[in-house]
């Protein structure tokens, strides 16, 4: 008697089914993997983002200290959006921007073309407080020589006068402004820097002679910078230049006025 074995069942359908799954499943993740990267490359084009995005990610760069990053958003907001609120606030960031990237002049150009554009914006205040500091900072050289004994004669503190220029429009126009208690601060500053400044050059004049040149940047201190400790010495300078030059009237006009005014000068005793 032949015994009969039941046939052997085959799993490679089976085994065919699982792989077909697999590769299925593989499939549609690789498509949605690459989906998702389309997806974030098309993301990651600041040139295809909504003004408000492209704002907020200068804005961001301007808050973690990026200037370069900040420019080139700013810069690329005002090329694709010109008009709107977001473009006027990106003119005056972009400006702070160059400010804080060193770039004075493309700084003064942005708040000029500001200040022309927008003289009624809301923060207008906030353009002529910040066209001060760019020039203040700027000259933070020139505050440091008028210190020293060199020769300031040829040296043009024009930037310390634009700096002033600007804080005092902003004092002037917005006496209530948030940034006028600084401005007042910095302009008193000036204008000390400013009448030493003078005042060495006066100096620098009576070490060579020239008495008429003494007496002019004399005069000159005196009568602009008047609030200033520098006046003393202006005056005593004035006063020595008379006295070389023989103006025995003008000498003891000038050291009545600097005894008036400062009982205690050591110039007093040059001039008697």
């Amino acid at each position: 008697m032949t015994i009969k074995m039941p046939a052997r069942k085959s799993h490679q359908p089976v085994k065919t089914r699982s792989t077909l799954l697999r590769l299925s499943l593989c499939t549609v993740l690789a498509i949605a993997i690459a989906g998702c990267d389309k997806a974030r490359l098309r993301d990651d084009r600041p040139d295809e983002w909504p003004v408000e995005r492209l704002y907020n990610e200068a804005k961001q760069s301007l808050t973690d200290k990026e200037w370069e990053q900040a420019i080139e958003y700013y810069k690329m907001l005002e090329r694709k959006f010109p008009y709107g609120q977001y473009a006027e606030q990106a003119q005056l960031e972009l400006a702070y921007a160059h400010y804080k990237d060193g770039e004075r002049e493309l700084a003064s150009a942005e708040i000029e073309r500001f200040l022309q554009v927008h003289p009624t914006h809301p923060k207008v205040d906030y353009a002529h407080y910040l066209r001060g500091l760019v020039y203040y900072n700027e000259d933070d050289s020139f505050f440091g020589r008028v210190s020293g004994r060199d020769d300031l004669s040829d040296r043009d503190p024009e930037n310390a006068r634009q700096a002033f220029t600007a804080f005092r429009d902003l004092v002037t126009r917005f006496p209530e402004s948030r940034y006028t208690t600084d401005a007042r601060r910095r302009m008193a500053h000036l204008l000390n820097s400013l009448a030493t400044h003078d005042v060495r050059v006066a100096d620098y004049y009576l070490r060579r002679g020239a008495w008429v040149a003494v007496v002019n940047r004399a005069k000159y201190v005196i009568e602009n910078y008047e609030q200033t400790p520098a006046v003393e010495q202006a005056l005593g300078l004035m006063g020595i230049a008379y006295r070389e030059m023989g103006m025995t009237d003008l000498v003891k006009d000038t050291r009545d006025v600097l005894k008036a005014n400062f009982p205690g000068s050591e110039y007093l005793d040059q001039l008697n």
